[in-house]
């Protein structure tokens, strides 16, 4: 597994180690010891997750506050977008965003810790999304921000009008929450 951070170094790129031929291949998609060792600390994931959706759907920005969640992304089938945004108030990073494909193809995976908000918009037919998370889904503290908010600025390769929830829809922009 090779993992490299990305232009906010605690947001990390995995690169497993895939092992192919003609029958097909084989990646270890999670070594607990591997990973802990990457990103320098003992986690507990606590939560598997596992979404479908159809082109366009563009999920978040998500966070909880409270209880945040770190969050390791990966695709099973199809491709997306994968974004986090640095929501921590005292971070040299506050306010910048990286975001990378992920795709069933390329196996990759992006390592999203505590205190960013996550969002996805998928670029193929349909896509299939696991993510392994360290806390656990709490409603109540939930939030989410906009994923047009123009303080952000993200490049969202849309190639149409992104498909939202109701929730995604009426998000704040970050200046109009409290994220800490």
């Amino acid at each position: 597994m090779t993992a490299t951070p990305l232009s906010i170094p605690d947001v990390m790129l995995i690169e497993p180690e895939v092992f192919g031929d003609t029958r097909g291949f084989f990646f270890e998609s999670f070594n607990c010891r591997v990973f802990e060792e990457a990103v320098g600390r003992n986690l507990d994931f606590v939560q598997d997750n596992h979404s479908r959706s159809a082109r366009n759907v563009l999920r978040g920005l998500h966070f909880q506050v409270q209880r945040p969640q770190g969050k390791l992304v990966r695709v099973a089938i199809g491709s997306i977008f994968d974004v986090a945004v640095d929501i921590r108030l005292d971070s040299p990073t506050f306010r910048q965003w990286v975001g990378v494909e992920l795709s069933a193809e390329n196996q990759r995976q992006l390592w999203v810790p505590e205190g960013f908000a996550h969002g996805f918009l998928v670029t193929s037919d349909s896509a299939d999304v696991l993510y392994k998370a360290t806390d656990y889904y709490a409603p109540e503290h939930e939030r989410s921000i906009r994923w047009d908010d123009p303080t952000l600025g993200i490049e969202w390769p849309l190639d149409g009008p992104p498909r939202l929830s109701g929730k995604d829809r009426d998000a704040m922009s970050l200046t109009a929450l409290k994220p800490g």
